[in-house]
């Protein structure tokens, strides 16, 4: 646990390797658990696919296909949900971030509700996942995109979240709650395979105890359980010892790495956030995106993922 009021150190995480090309499956692996905020059982089927698709959500159950890009970002309720409301696939950035974190940039996506499963609240069993899929290199190289210049975008309470040129994806991400269980946090990782799943992906998710039935009136955290959240009392961390000291901090950018997959493309930069969250995040990718597209930077792996998967 982590002591109360003392300020967590800058941890730094840099590896010697870099991203690898770009890759998909090898096979199509399905995954089972329960949704974080619906509470219902369902299922998702991770399926190859082709350079150039982008990774694609199609909802089985309701016929509709949700491309992994910025426009389709609709609400950021403790989770990020894509699409339409009635078609739409809630809880998004952990399958996301192990996807981006693994170097995978194409691939299909089905499931059979309204959200992904939410599991041990990591991306650790996603990663599983992967690896138990294996993967395959794929003929042509997803381009990935760098800003010519600084972007950033700020949000209340010296919220704020900034980009930097780089020529690799680096992430730094501070956090300060005033609670004697987290406090202030700082973690900067460079973003290689290696890194992020020995270092990120294990990282769960947390919500604070007292806020529990406030969100299970709004229709949210309805599938929470000690099993697959950290769960935060008045004082300290209820079911058990953190994987990390900073686990919530390295959950944060956990999900920053997730929300960058809606960029529609690698993206190679250094990402800075101060006590940023979903909402944030995506209004960078949707930034990053805008002068992607502005800039002609490739063709729009949306428009393909969308015409293939109809």
């Amino acid at each position: 646990m982590i002591p109360g009021s003392r300020e967590m150190a800058s941890l730094l995480l840099f590896p010697d390797s870099g991203m690898h090309g770009s890759l998909t499956l090898s096979r199509s692996v399905r995954v089972a658990g329960v949704g974080l905020h619906s509470g219902r059982h369902v299922t998702a089927a991770l399926h190859p696919a082709e350079t150039g698709r982008g990774i694609v959500f199609f909802r089985t159950d309701v016929g509709a296909v949700i491309p992994a890009v910025a426009e389709e970002a609709a609400r950021f309720d403790h989770a990020t949900s894509l699409g339409r409301p009635g078609r739409e696939v809630g809880t998004v950035e952990h399958l996301l971030s192990a996807l981006v974190g693994s170097g995978i940039h194409d691939l299909l996506v089905e499931v059979d509700g309204p959200e992904l499963p939410i599991l041990d609240g990591s991306a650790a069993p996603w990663i599983d996942a992967i690896h138990h899929a294996g993967l395959a290199r794929l003929r042509d190289a997803a381009l990935p995109f760098s800003p010519a210049a600084p972007l950033s975008v700020s949000g209340p309470h010296g919220k704020r979240i900034e980009i930097r040129p780089a020529r690799d994806l680096r992430i730094t991400y501070t956090i300060d709650f005033p609670h004697p269980a987290i406090g202030r946090q700082s973690v900067t990782v460079v973003v290689t395979p290696e890194s992020y799943a020995r270092h990120l992906a294990p990282a769960r998710t947390f919500g604070f105890l007292a806020e529990y039935e406030a969100l299970k009136a709004h229709g949210l955290a309805r599938g929470a359980s000690a099993e697959n959240c950290i769960v935060i009392g008045e004082d300290r961390v209820e079911n058990g010892s953190l994987r990390f000291p900073d686990e919530f901090v390295r959950h944060k950018a956990l999900d920053l790495i997730g929300d960058l997959a809606l960029v529609g493309r690698p993206v190679l930069g250094h990402v800075v956030a101060q006590r940023a969250g979903h909402a944030l995040h995506a209004a960078l990718a949707q930034r990053l995106r805008e002068e992607m597209l502005d800039e002609g930077a490739a063709d729009d792996p949306a428009v393909a993922g969308a015409s293939a998967s109809s």
